[in-house]
């Protein structure tokens, strides 16, 4: 086992002690039997041999798991369809990144030096994936009842409105339904370049509608992930300044 690298770097990178630990417990109203887990939580891949990546699969699944679960049992008359896109819309990274701040996990993770220099402990996408790997450190530790009770305290309760299903539809989803509802062409999207490392990518993707001098960008770890950051942009740039239909 390669020992983590916190022993010759900052403190601060070393999660913050118990002190701040167990303050992050307070916040997710969780305490851990083994803090080992919810301290490899917070451990990013270049920080040490031992990271959080195998626990944030594991807290993926439960988080999709858990969300599905709740969404059935409120949306008890809704289509697959508007399941499916209201589960993205609760798990997807720009929520979980608004977790992770909500909870004030950027001071607790644990970078490489390297990772820390180019601004890893703002990446939304790194502090997403702390906050899947923290809920299946909490599975482990505490079991699908405490991971349950966990994902209610995140996320909040379920909208059971049908404007709440409405509203999760995915950004490229709704945006083509906003430009077909003004007689608009379908928007175009364009990789405009790839930044990072092999193992940690990040696209820049470009979304342009046709007719229209309007360009937004969006960054994300897959191409999937940027062109919705681009749509999201590119919606809200027109519903700010386009007539009704």
């Amino acid at each position: 086992m390669v020992p983590p690298t916190a022993d010759t770097t900052d403190p601060a990178q070393a999660g913050g002690g118990a002190a701040a630990l167990a303050r992050l417990q307070h916040r997710i109203g969780y305490r851990f039997a083994s803090t080992g887990l919810l301290q490899r939580a917070l451990t990013h891949r270049s920080f040490s041999a031992v990271h959080n990546e195998r626990l944030e699969f594991l807290g993926d699944a439960v988080l999709g798991l858990v969300v599905a679960h709740r969404l059935f049992a409120a949306l008890g008359d809704s289509a697959e369809g508007d399941l499916s896109r209201m589960r993205a819309n609760l798990v997807r990274e720009e929520s979980l990144h608004r977790v992770a701040l909500q909870l004030d996990l950027p001071p607790l993770l644990r970078l490489g030096a390297g990772e820390q220099r180019s601004g890893g402990r703002t990446r939304p996408s790194i502090l997403a994936d702390a906050v899947e790997a923290l809920l299946g450190a909490v599975y482990l530790d505490g079991g699908y009842a405490a991971a349950d009770r966990l994902v209610r305290h995140l996320l909040g309760e379920i909208d059971a409105s049908q404007a709440g299903a409405v509203a999760a539809k995915d950004a490229k989803t709704a945006l083509q339904e906003w430009l077909q509802g003004h007689k608009l062409e379908l928007p175009q999207y364009e990789v405009l370049r790839t930044l990072g490392a092999e193992h940690a990518r990040t696209f820049e993707v470009a979304c342009r509608v046709p007719g229209r001098s309007l360009q937004t960008v969006g960054r994300g770890q897959s191409h999937r992930k940027a062109e919705q950051m681009a749509a999201a942009a590119m919606l809200r740039k027109l519903q700010q300044g386009a007539p009704a239909p």
